[in-house]
């Protein structure tokens, strides 16, 4: 599908260090593709970066997409760009919706956030309402100025709970395990969106509680740290099925970047095997996976594919879909 054009309608605050982008299509005649709860969509920003940010509020609004993009520290320039330089009323490229945390059909719901990770989760609550599923949505923060969203999380909902937990209270998940935590239920799933160590934490205390792998879903906004393979190689050469051809690819390179290099074109977004914008498909060959976005199921399966953005090859050569 082609890219979609939108004007940015409105920005505003969301607590420290978080802004807010309200989207709407250029062409008013037009109406902005469904999404679901969970899904993301790359922005193409005018310093020709493009990053992978959630979609949050109302699935069932599609007069416009909303998002909450907080302020890196080590800004790759997405982020940075936002903040310091795009304004209201200009436009923007953007892709049509891509799901990889969708919600899964259960019976109850643990929605939990920290920071920024609430964009996702608030869309879950959204949706759940909706759908009048009950769920307890726990929101982890340093303390009340870095609440995003908080008109709205503030307001609450019919069939959910809304719990903002601030640590400078004392109320961080290293502190307290929340009750609810204590009393796994089968029919109950927990999704989980932060940083790398809050969300290995979670699966820490959800796992010593007794709650099940197979309940725990998350979706992280940052690669996890990664020890190296050891039978991964350091250089290694990928050969295109289309054409036969074949190039090395050193340690110091990604499949993509190498491929960049010689003019083929590689569908990027995020960079950090998080989006799945440049999953292709394996025809022979091993893999390191490094990328996040596919399941172990997944990275286990028959069909296999790589994250041409991060992952490598254990095998000397990788024939892939190109």
């Amino acid at each position: 599908m082609e890219n979609i054009h939108v004007i940015v309608d409105s920005m505003s605050r969301q607590g420290c260090n978080n802004i807010s982008l309200t989207l709407v299509p250029i062409d008013q005649g037009i109406t902005l593709p469904l999404w679901q709860a969970g899904s993301h969509i790359d922005v193409h920003l005018p310093n020709n970066i493009s990053r992978p940010y959630s979609l949050t509020g109302n699935p069932q609004d599609h007069s416009h997409y909303q998002l909450c993009i907080k302020k890196e520290d080590l800004s790759r320039g997405g982020s940075k760009y936002v903040h310091e330089q795009l304004r209201v009323g200009q436009t923007l490229q953007i892709s049509a919706p891509r799901q990889a945390f969708a919600l899964q059909e259960t019976t109850t719901y643990i929605l939990i956030a920290a920071g920024i990770g609430i964009t996702p989760i608030l869309a879950m609550a959204e949706s759940l309402d909706i759908q009048k599923k009950p769920f307890t949505l726990l929101y982890y923060v340093k303390n009340h100025n870095f609440t995003a969203m908080k008109k709205r999380l503030s307001t609450g909902f019919k069939y959910g709970k809304v719990h903002v937990l601030c640590s400078d209270q004392g109320e961080s998940l290293r502190s307290i395990t929340p009750e609810i935590l204590k009393t796994p239920n089968i029919d109950t799933h927990i999704y989980l969106c932060g940083p790398e160590g809050f969300m290995s934490y979670c699966h820490e205390i959800a796992k010593a509680e007794g709650w099940l792998n197979t309940q725990l879903f998350t979706e992280a906004f940052h690669p996890p740290t990664r020890i190296a393979d050891d039978l991964a190689t350091d250089t290694f050469i990928v050969k295109l099925r289309s054409s036969g051809q074949s190039y090395n690819v050193p340690s110091d390179k990604t499949i993509a970047h190498v491929l960049q290099e010689h003019d083929i074109y590689v569908p990027l977004s995020c960079e950090m095997g998080m989006c799945g914008a440049c999953l292709t498909k394996v025809h022979c060959g091993e893999i390191d996976h490094q990328d996040t976005v596919q399941t172990d199921e997944e990275k286990s399966a028959t069909e296999q594919y790589i994250a041409l953005c991060c992952s490598r090859a254990k095998s000397a050569t990788l024939e892939i879909d190109l």
